[in-house]
């Protein structure tokens, strides 16, 4: 595939030497200390990525007022006690040969000190809090002056601990920096606002403080939206023209980023579908205006891709940031030409994002279970060679085998289907989704690799388990479409969304209900609706009913951001807060606001309803296998989250 010279030649920032042009992106984890202390588990987690051969590791937000989080166990640099943690970390860091930068801000107007510190948060103007719902307080001259201090008393500790630089976070009219930076945020008429040069004060008298303070030779990294893509936000040519003044005033590196937080989140953390390197052409067009090295960051996971970018003098530095958390060691497999070995990204959110917004609980991935329990979760031999069978070759079955195989246990995956893949070969089906197909791609060469026999179109009872006499039976079965109980369920109009996605049902309805709203029914929706602006295909009206008053509530918003979009797009009906009550033959009756309305012309019924447990095997093993285990939709409905999390945990157990 060609030579990734480029990729694995170093490169200086400022005083910083990287080994090689790959960063790790900062991201929220909630693994710090409640005290802000670095934690051994954060510690790791980084180190792990360092150890994986990222040249930099930008660290998440270290806030630099101790009374303005940005979020819970959240790193800080806000005091002189925090430096042993932090030289810890850059200690383990440096020992794989890569470089630190934590990533300094003062979370301003998203700060959640009203509810940590009972204190409301501020920033450059009074304005909507998007994190808090609340307004924010403008900020005096004086507490302004005092906040510049911070930053560069937080740089100098950084540079005691060890840190090779800091990130100054100036993006996504986000945070103090980015929102005195933004005029979709800073409204003031003194001399903090008012014009661009005002509005450049206060990230320049940042700049200079943490150069007073740290050293005129310690890098600082200016994170920056290139484009906020939005009315009334900088465009590229403003970026252009305040990233030289930012790099005259000691910028040593540009980060370019895009949008703004949360009208363009989806630019922020680009989700599934998404384009591939889409701020590169910002990127681009800040180095023809700098001198100095320009780092781009969104959804950059492929290293030919990345090689790609550097090769073309787009950028001179590629940031990952979830590419790493899928896998921590895609820089040294990539050096070493291991490229099916590298863990996809498929920008699904659920671990990263989701998670942690739901209140889950910290960091986490679909395909890499082990973020944040690095060590707990470091592979270790078993102690006794067992025969494994995993029923199901859905995505957690197949970490189950992989992880199984790879502690030296003899592994089988028996599937019914002609296929590996489960319930994500039928979610890679709906538009923009088939990047989903790299996570079954890669779990089937892993297990070819280990040495994990596969066999495909296999039902497994309890006598072919008796026949082959395993020593555990990993039950992975998956789910089946939930049917609700309602009149006329038994139509020949009526499917299931499964049924539709998997090609059993062929459509050629051009009136369609969905009953459902979650994912699954928005998606499948997406996949049959069409506006009928292109006459090769024609009008197909669909109408989505749900009981909720929204859709979609399920998904990560970045992506239920463009997936609405496009059911806009393409005229999909919203019939919110309604009940089903009954299916006719050619429609659908349901109650809303306490009446009774139907639609009638109806071609198609498609339930999307959820998913039920299909285990119809554990509980004949009892007496027959000495270790049974459920895991997946086969224990409970849930994502793919749980079930590969599951499938790892189990396998590291037998």
């Amino acid at each position: 595939m060609g030579s990734l010279s480029n990729l694995f030649s170093p490169i200086s920032i400022g005083t910083m030497q990287l080994k090689n042009r790959i960063a790790m992106a900062p991201m929220a984890t909630s693994f710090a200390n409640d005290d802000g202390t670095v934690s051994p588990q954060l510690r790791d987690y980084l180190e792990w990525r360092a150890r994986g051969g990222a040249g930099l590791i930008i660290t998440g937000v270290a806030t630099v007022d101790r009374f303005s989080p940005y979020a819970a166990r959240t790193i800080g640099l806000w005091d002189d006690s925090l430096i042993p943690a932090f030289a810890e970390l850059t200690k383990a860091a440096h020992a794989h040969g890569a470089a630190v930068a934590p990533q300094l801000a003062h979370p301003g107007p998203e700060s959640l000190s009203p509810f940590f510190h009972k204190v409301q948060a501020v920033g450059p103007s009074a304005v909507m809090c998007y994190s808090t719902r609340r307004m924010c307080r403008e900020l005096g001259v004086d507490e302004i002056e005092a906040i510049v201090e911070q930053f560069g008393d937080a740089a100098r500790r950084a540079r005691e601990a060890g840190c090779d630089a800091v990130e100054l976070h100036a993006a996504h009219s986000y945070l103090l920096v980015g929102s005195f930076l933004s005029a979709l945020r800073n409204r003031r008429t003194d001399a903090y606002g008012g014009s661009i040069h005002g509005r450049l004060k206060f990230p320049l008298e940042v700049i200079r403080s943490i150069r007073a303070k740290a050293g005129a030779d310690f890098p600082i990294i200016v994170r920056l939206s290139g484009d906020e893509l939005v009315p009334g936000g900088r465009d590229i040519r403003g970026t252009q023209f305040i990233a030289p003044i930012l790099a005259e005033a000691g910028a040593s590196a540009f980060h370019i980023s895009s949008g703004v937080f949360p009208q363009k989140s989806w630019r922020i953390l680009p989700p599934t579908g998404s384009a591939p390197a889409l701020n590169v052409g910002f990127s681009a067009a800040v180095k023809q205006v700098v001198d100095v090295p320009v780092m781009v960051v969104g959804r950059i996971s492929d290293p030919h891709l990345a090689e790609d970018i550097l090769k073309r003098n787009e950028a001179d530095v590629i940031v990952m940031g979830r590419a790493l958390l899928a896998d921590p060691d895609l820089p040294r497999k990539a050096a070493e030409g291991r490229f099916d070995d590298i863990a996809p990204c498929i920008g699904c959110g659920l671990g990263c994002i989701k998670r942690g917004r739901d209140g889950m609980g910290p960091l986490s991935c679909v395909v890499n279970p082990t973020v944040g329990r690095e060590r707990e979760m470091a592979l270790k031999p078993a102690a006794e060679r067992k025969k494994v069978m995993v029923v199901g070759a859905g995505p957690g079955g197949l970490e189950a085998a992989r992880v199984a195989a790879l502690r030296g246990h003899e592994v089988t995956v028996y599937e019914k289907d002609a296929g590996p893949g489960g319930q994500f070969n039928l979610a890679a089906v709906p538009p923009l989704k088939q990047e989903l197909t790299k996570v079954i791609s890669y779990l089937a060469t892993q297990l070819d690799k280990a040495g994990v026999v596969v066999k495909l179109n296999t039902e497994v009872g309890p006598e072919l388990v008796e026949q082959t006499r395993p020593d555990v039976v990993i039950v992975a079965t998956g789910g089946e479409p939930f049917v609700p109980k309602l009149p006329g369920v038994e139509g020949e109009k009526v499917v299931s969304a499964h049924e539709v996605l998997s090609c059993r049902q062929r459509v050629r309805a051009r009136n369609i209900v969905v009953i459902g709203g979650g994912m699954v029914g928005c998606e499948v929706a997406d996949f049959l609706a069409n506006a009928g602006d292109n006459p090769v295909l024609g009008r197909v009206a669909v109408r989505i009913i749900t009981s909720k008053t929204e859709v979609g509530l399920d998904m990560v918003p970045e992506g239920r951001t463009l997936l609405m979009q496009r059911l806009r797009e393409k005229g999909v009906e919203i019939v919110g807060s309604a009940t089903v009550k009954e299916l006719f033959a050619d429609g659908v009756l349901f109650v809303r606001d306490g009446k009774e309305e139907a639609i009638r012309g109806v071609d198609l019924i498609v339930l999307a309803r959820g998913a039920r447990v299909v285990d119809r095997l554990s509980a004949r093993l009892s007496g027959v296998v000495g270790e049974v285990y459920v895991i997946g939709d086969a224990r409970e409905p849930r994502t793919a989250l749980e079930a590969i999390a599951e499938g790892a945990e189990v396998a590291r157990t037998i």
